[in-house]
């Protein structure tokens, strides 16, 4: 069977498995595109490549398989950058194809030329421009291994427009790869069982996504039957039980006093998928660099990760996945006492948070949707601002929610993660939340939902300011506001715009009676809610930030 470029190239997407791919359409890859007319492959038509590539890496982290991103040549590809670096913090799997000019204009500064090895080599895992037809089962195959191997990341490929019109009698690859990661060695497993049963204050940190049930549950019952904390890296707090009495927060941004004293004084810790960030260890200052006084295990798919930042007491090349679950019976120790007290501390943040001052209050709504939401199928999103606290802790994640959230920091990445969350489990109740700073970076992307069918719920936390930068203000410069106070939109008008539910919630009072009405909209929703500027983080208003300053 003859095929040109653009039929090879949706025609080894199909083999290697892909669904869905996210993209704003471009003239470089009109073959693709045509292609497409004919495939099982849904395309999601965005309104902007950074949405489009947000979709993308939040498919690859929901699913473990590459999300695709499809874009065009120059200002199109560059667009996607965003996504692509997220990605790459996320450890998420993910395939930018970018249209090319033709390989007869390189190297003339032609119209939209871009260099892509240069402009993506140092956040991709690989680069590579496809010149001839007759490769392209060979590069994508290669693309979708390199992607999910290891630790995953994004790959960017690049497709000459003139070779995608090229034919040829080829057939598609058969398939993906399956590369199977390291089993944990029987030494490294009685190494790692024989430093926690010696430690006086052993700690369970654990990373990356997803991780399978059976996996997490393996680790819940050996830390349940060992009585050892349990928290979670920096975005990760979805990928264990957080009913269990042995979780005890998560190590990121804004990090609570009580994990901030776990990581301080743990003397071993069982380190399984994470990658040691600056969110996680506060600035590095948790533990000394490069030899820490606590005793790491540290366990990772990716033995470039191992030392990499800490010496390891133990290293372990292998799947912490595997790993959890060969960890076999509980340990024996003195621990009860170390255990209570992490859990009450992590308890305490939750329900002994104060009032929060203004029309809406924020605790009392992560209240009501805590006990609204116990039992729902549910994937919460968040991009990034002094809002997120409220979705990533001051929720209690069970086994099957998600929370999808960038480690990057990217502002913008809630709504477009909510709408390839949506796409991938329309039967969950998806729910973005969102700053009205960070929600505007991406708020075109409603008419994608809308047009796709994804009826996401949106909840904007509107205070009128960028939160993030004004705290930093307010202890470096205080009363001493620049460039952070917001001109609105109305949110709900947007919405309503874009054919979707659209109300604004004046006080707290009313907010259940709204949440029940989003809920019920059968096109998605999005609730701006009026918070004050002095409610900038749970436990400390803006006026006693200045007064500290």
């Amino acid at each position: 069977m003859t095929r040109n470029g653009g039929q090879m190239v949706v025609s080894c997407l199909e083999a290697l498995g892909a669904r869905r791919a996210f993209g704003v359409p471009g003239e470089s890859y009109l073959a693709v595109l045509d292609a497409l007319h004919d495939s099982e492959i849904a395309f999601v038509n965005c309104r902007h490549e950074g949405g489009a590539s947000f979709m993308a890496a939040a498919h690859g982290k929901l699913t473990g398989q590459p999300g695709i991103c499809m874009v065009t040549r120059g200002p199109g590809a560059t667009n996607a950058a965003i996504g692509v670096h997220t990605a790459a913090q996320d450890s998420a799997p993910m395939l930018l194809l970018v249209g090319q000019i033709g390989t007869d204009m390189r190297e003339r500064e032609a119209f939209q030329e871009v260099n892509y090895r240069a402009v993506f080599g140092t956040m991709a895992k690989w680069v590579t421009e496809i010149d001839e037809i007759a490769r392209i089962p060979e590069l994508l195959s290669r693309a979708w291994t390199v992607s999910t191997s290891g630790r995953p990341g994004p790959v960017v490929i690049a497709l000459p427009e003139n070779m995608l019109m090229e034919t040829t009698d080829a057939g598609p690859i058969a398939g993906p790869i399956r590369v199977h990661a390291p089993e944990p060695a029987a030494q490294a497993l009685s190494d790692a069982r024989a430093l926690l049963s010696g430690a006086q204050r052993p700690l369970i940190l654990l990373g990356g996504a997803p991780w399978e049930r059976a996996a997490s549950a393996a680790l819940q019952q050996f830390a349940e039957a060992s009585g050892i904390p349990v928290i979670s890296s920096f975005r990760y707090q979805d990928q264990y039980d957080n009913l269990s009495p042995t979780f005890c927060g998560d190590a990121g941004v804004g990090m609570a006093a009580g994990v901030k004293s776990l990581l301080r004084e743990a003397d071993v810790i069982l380190a399984l998928g994470t990658r040691f960030g600056e969110n996680m260890t506060d600035g590095y200052s948790l533990l000394q660099v490069p030899q820490p006084a606590q005793k790491i295990i540290h366990v990772h798919v990716s033995e470039a990760e191992i030392g990499k930042v800490y010496r390891p007491e133990i290293g372990v090349h292998a799947c912490p996945q595997r790993f959890s679950l060969a960890l076999g019976a509980g340990l024996q120790g003195p621990w009860s006492d170390w255990l209570e007290t992490a859990r009450t501390a992590y308890l305490d943040v939750i329900d002994k948070a104060p009032q929060q001052p203004g029309p809406v209050d924020m605790v009392a709504v992560t209240a009501h949707l805590r006990e609204r939401l116990k039992d729902a199928d549910l994937v919460l999103t968040n991009g990034a601002g002094n809002f997120t606290v409220w979705s990533s802790r001051f929720f209690r994640f069970r086994p099957g929610m998600r929370l999808l959230a960038p480690q990057s920091g990217s502002m913008g990445y809630g709504l477009p993660a909510a709408v390839a969350a949506k796409l991938e489990r329309p039967q969950s109740t998806v729910i973005c939340f969102a700053g009205d700073g960070d929600v505007q970076m991406t708020m075109m992307e409603l008419a994608t939902a809308r047009q796709a069918g994804a009826a996401i719920i949106v909840i904007v936390v509107n205070n009128g300011t960028y939160g993030t930068i004004r705290a930093h203000q307010e202890r470096e410069f205080p009363a001493r506001v620049s460039a952070t106070d917001l001109l609105n939109p109305d949110f709900a008008a947007v919405a309503t715009a874009c054919g979707m539910h659209g109300e604004r919630v004046s006080s707290t009072e009313r907010f259940a009676d709204a949440f029940e009405r989003a809920l019920a909209a059968p096109h998605g929703a999005l609730l701006e809610l009026t918070v004050s500027k002095e409610a900038l983080t749970p436990y400390r208003t803006l006026t006693q930030i200045r007064e500290r300053s």
